[in-house]
């Protein structure tokens, strides 16, 4: 089994524990600060989001590709100065950014978001800044190596302790006030990445094959050259990365002056988006784990391939992830549209949200398609035109929302549909960009089997789950119903022959089955 495949299955499967830890943890915020305590923290984690991304410079994704790089030539001195440069880059922007925050807080607080209740949140969760600076220069190495166990691991490390935190804080904090509820979450999630770094580093001290302490200022004086290199992928990385985090940074000071003019007051907007953001979008989030790990192991992976010159390995590796994050997106598609409301119900004790479900859902398909096509571009050197691609997609976003949202006729579901449309075109573009760039097929009758598979297999799944399985429990109806419905989805992908042989026999689990 290749590298790539095995990094991409130990991704898969911490990615899928943090993501149900994550929800676990999601659950417990949301039943207790309720919906307008979690749009307060969901105002404030866009501007964090922002800080960090300005924090790191783009350099997990540089670093990751600079190491695979080096480690194909053997070049180890190459690697500890890339770590001396990333890590002196890395801490001395978070040195600057933290306190910036601090004192920017109740500007923003009272300024943007409408709601002066954001300011304790805001000031709670700077501390992770420098946190996850150097986190970030230490899984991108351990990436570049291939070796996605550590920050498996770590991120799996880091959910446990904030939902363990969570639980504790918040009870203690709700009765001075939902603010301050907010505030406990913030500092549960410090203490979570501060807990992930911890582990990282041991790893780090363990797995190194040199020691970084030693000659570290003359490696960063004699890393000119190396952060030139660092700095190719890492700007255009970082642009399309801060026009990302941006777009988030002004989407609820956007949607909360746009609710206004369609005339909605401040207290309900923050409930109507934590309901959207904090709600709905998660569990639209939730299997994008799959193409989270599809698009870090791709990174090293045709980085490694591209330098080799092996152009015939590279359109392999981006055939098996764009057809994996294609079938995986398009189940996860069927099922939250599906059974949106059994869902926040089982998960939120509230229907709440699904409408924003039901409406979006379909469109998401390009989201779970997204990572990848990102992934590919930043390994082959075209993180510039990922750069604008995000650009031009959250520019129609912000326009898109403002433009709905202050209408009363469409109101919240504006800034739903604005978040739609972005998805969808920057998805379009990097598939354009991608195809100008990789010689590569398009098969067009997969992707109309495709489609005819998932909208079989919704139909069938929801009249079966409706139909036939009425249970007293509405937890073992949502769990028959998905059940039915992905074995159906399955046979469908199986008969329409989607899924090969060739696909699966790389799968340990299957290997056996196929000899």
């Amino acid at each position: 089994m290749s590298k790539f495949i095995k990094g991409t299955l130990v991704l898969m499967a911490a990615g899928l524990l943090t993501r149900v830890l994550g929800f676990i943890n999601r659950i417990v915020i949301n039943r207790m600060i309720g919906e307008e305590g979690v749009g307060l923290y969901q105002m404030v984690f866009p501007t964090l989001i922002l800080v960090v991304t300005l924090t790191q410079m783009g350099l997990p994704i540089a670093i990751s590709k600079a190491v695979a790089e080096a480690e194909a030539r053997g070049d180890q001195k190459k690697i500890k100065k890339i770590l001396a440069v990333s890590l002196a880059i890395t801490v001395s922007l978070s040195l600057i950014f933290t306190p910036a925050l601090i004192f920017a807080a109740p500007l923003l607080s009272t300024t943007l978001f409408t709601d002066p209740r954001t300011y304790y949140p805001l000031v709670a969760i700077t501390p992770i800044i420098p946190i996850i600076a150097i986190s970030s220069v230490i899984r991108g190495y351990f990436q570049g190596k291939q070796n996605m166990k550590p920050a498996a691991v770590s991120q799996v490390l880091e959910q446990i302790v904030r939902i363990v935190l969570i639980a504790f804080l918040a009870k203690k904090f709700l009765p001075f006030g939902i603010e301050y509820a907010a505030v406990a979450v913030m500092v549960a999630s410090v203490l979570g990445e501060l807990a992930s770094l911890a582990y990282l580093f041991t790893m780090f001290k363990i797995k190194k094959r040199f020691p970084i302490r030693r000659n570290f200022f003359q490696s960063v004086q004699n890393g000119k050259k190396t952060l030139h290199e660092l700095m190719r992928v890492a700007i255009p990385a970082t642009g399309s990365r801060m026009i990302g985090s941006l777009s988030w940074f002004f989407e609820p000071i956007v949607v909360s002056h746009s609710l206004l003019l369609a005339g909605v007051v401040a207290g309900v907007a923050t409930k109507q988006y934590g309901l959207l953001t904090g709600y709905a979008l998660p569990l639209l989030q939730l299997p994008s784990f799959i193409t989270f790990s599809l698009s870090t192991a791709l990174v090293p992976a045709i980085s490694e391939a591209n330098a080799s010159k092996n152009f015939k390995l590279v359109e392999h590796r981006l055939q098996q992830a764009l057809k994996f994050a294609l079938l995986s997106g398009g189940l996860a598609v069927v099922i939250l549209y599906v059974y949106a409301e059994p869902l926040m119900t089982v998960m939120y004790g509230s229907a709440n949200g699904s409408e924003f479900i039901i409406l979006i859902a379909p469109f998401f398909i390009f989201h779970y398609y997204q990572g990848p096509l990102q992934a590919i571009l930043q390994a082959l050197d075209l993180a510039r035109a990922a750069m604008i691609n995000s650009l031009i997609g959250n520019v129609i976003k912000i326009g898109v929302i403002f433009i709905l949202a202050s209408r009363p006729e469409f109101g919240i579901n504006g800034a739903a549909l604005g978040i739609a449309a972005g998805t969808v075109l920057i998805t379009t573009l990097h598939y354009a960009t991608v195809l100008k760039r990789v010689q590569f097929t398009v098969y067009l009758r997969d992707y109309a089997k495709f489609f005819i598979v998932a909208l079989l297999a919704g139909m069938a799944g929801s009249f079966l789950s409706s139909h036939y399985f009425i249970h007293a429990s509405e937890v073992l109806n949502l769990l028959t119903g998905i059940i039915v419905t992905s074995l159906l989805y399955i046979i469908l992908l199986l008969l329409s022959k989607l899924i090969r042989k060739s696909d699966v026999e790389n799968f340990p689990i299957f290997r056996s089955i196929f000899k």
